[in-house]
């Protein structure tokens, strides 16, 4: 499977949040309940509108488009979110769809948003695929713990932190 990455606009919004919006129906049923998922597909009109002023940005917004142009990956990046930040760069979120799980979309999803070297990114607990995802990519947790807002369900979730040794082990 062949994937075009470049950089997200602001009028790639509406195709990224129902990519992102599908993405976490695939991702997280066991986590979230159907309430849940019945409210982000309400709420497509007004997150679309606030992710066109995220995407009006020169950090790294990293789309994955199909061979039918259409978004099956997504990946972003800035500078640390937290106070207490492990490292500079953080991975603020990527999400692929299933069907290209095991493509190395990923993976390039990643090289493209921070690249190598140093950075950190938070990950669901009982996520267990993503765990080994990124733990392929040479994160490791940092004991640092926190729950989601409760739009979320406050699920929790922990720091995963790759150093400037670590590398990745791909």
């Amino acid at each position: 499977m062949d994937f075009e990455l470049r950089q997200a606009t602001p009028d790639d919004a509406g195709a990224l949040v129902l990519m992102q919006t599908l993405a976490h129906e695939e991702c997280y049923p066991h986590l979230l309940p159907p309430e849940f998922f019945r409210r982000r597909r309400e709420s497509i009109p007004e997150r679309v509108e606030r992710r066109r002023a995220f995407l009006a940005v020169d950090e790294p917004r990293i789309l994955a488009l199909d061979a039918n142009n259409q978004v099956v990956g997504y990946a972003d990046a800035g500078p640390g979110r937290e106070e207490d930040a492990p490292e500079p760069l953080e991975l603020y979120s990527i999400y692929t769809l299933r069907r290209t799980y095991g493509t190395g979309l990923g993976a390039a999803l990643v090289s493209a948003a921070v690249g190598p070297g140093p950075a950190y990114l938070w990950v669901l607990e009982n996520n267990p695929r993503a765990l080994a995802f990124y733990l392929k990519q040479g994160f490791r947790p940092d004991g640092k713990r926190n729950t989601l807002p409760p739009e979320w369900e406050a699920l929790p979730e922990f720091r995963l932190v790759r150093r400037a040794q670590d590398g990745a082990a791909r």
